[in-house]
């Protein structure tokens, strides 16, 4: 999720949720050495529990960045080895790091010691021409001896030859008995479940057979299936629906307008709140082509939602003239 989950994204995620775990986009352990490091790791404290996603090979990088980010206040701090970009296999780090289990155990084992908050694993069942059944139990077998309790398993292989990084997202077939059999032949693990999982009722589906389910590209895409977690997943309080989760979020915009970010930062997330409802292609077209716009401020989020909300009340009249005429 890099460039999507930012800190922006993330509180409104936390609008819709107040217990789904959180993961901020994989950050290298280059970027947090050496580069901007207050705003890669800049969170707002409404995101936890929010976990910080590493990306890199080297155990000694690895180590300090995880203790920058367990000073920093994160959760979690998770190791990607399952991002299949030309620019991370580049960089000896996410889905290449299938090949070299060794390493990755070597790693966490380094973190696990250096850090108290949870070190845990994202992965896939595999790359290339690896075996699954062999590549994933070795991986989670070894990092397990290192002392680590908790995966995260994209239930895909990584194709890293030939195909796009969009492409590793659907292409190759997912394995979900796989993640059920690794989760089965390894009860005392705690594993969850990511990859192709569109919706809360796939996602429960799962939580009857594994631990958790990530979800990526749903929870992005059509944020306010988020509304539903705490109910539905964790039993406790009541559903936010998307004019709840604007409401909620205006105060974050207000409050960062005022520090100068850009209305567009933090707008482009809130695209697909209204996704499949009425007025949700007028919502998108407004703060698309108006947020862009210089001091562009909450006036176009307001006039996006009056549009959404006439919208509905369009279909409301429509449906009653409709049952009159019946």
């Amino acid at each position: 999720m890099m460039d999507w989950t930012d800190r922006h994204c993330r509180v409104l995620h936390r609008t819709l949720t107040a217990r789904a775990l959180l993961y901020t986009e994989m950050l290298t352990t280059g970027a947090i050495l050496h580069g901007d490091r207050a705003r890669l790791l800049a969170y707002d404290a409404v995101e936890h529990p929010v976990a910080l996603q590493l990306g890199g090979s080297d155990p000694a990088d690895l180590v300090e960045a995880a203790r920058i980010g367990e000073a920093e206040g994160y959760d979690e701090i998770n190791l990607n080895v399952g991002c299949p970009s030309d620019r991370v296999q580049s960089g000896r780090f996410g889905a290449c790091l299938m090949r070299e289990p060794e390493l990755v155990a070597e790693c966490m084992a380094a973190m696990g010691a250096a850090v108290k908050v949870p070190v845990t694993v994202k992965c896939r069942i595999g790359v290339d021409d690896q075996s699954p059944e062999q590549s994933l139990f070795e991986l989670v077998d070894l990092c397990a001896k290192a002392g680590v309790t908790t995966f995260v398993v994209h239930a895909r292989k990584a194709l890293l030859k030939g195909l796009s990084p969009k492409e590793n997202r659907d292409v190759p077939p997912l394995d979900y008995p796989l993640v059920h059999r690794l989760k089965r032949e390894r009860p005392a693990l705690t594993i969850a479940i990511n990859g192709g999982i569109g919706s809360l009722d796939e996602a429960l589906g799962h939580l009857e057979v594994m631990d958790g389910v990530m979800l990526g590209r749903a929870a992005y895409h059509t944020p306010d299936l988020l509304g539903q977690v705490d109910r539905r997943v964790f039993g406790v309080g009541e559903d936010v629906d998307a004019f709840q989760a604007v409401e909620l979020y205006r105060g974050y915009l207000a409050g960062e307008l005022t520090k100068g970010t850009h209305l567009a930062a933090m707008t482009r997330h809130m695209l697909g709140l209204f996704h499949g409802m009425p007025g949700a292609r007028t919502w998108r077209r407004i703060l698309t082509v108006e947020g862009v716009k210089p001091g562009a401020g909450l006036e176009v989020v307001d006039a996006a939602l009056a549009a959404v909300l006439r919208a509905q009340d369009e279909r409301r009249l429509r449906g009653l003239e409709t049952g009159e005429a019946a």
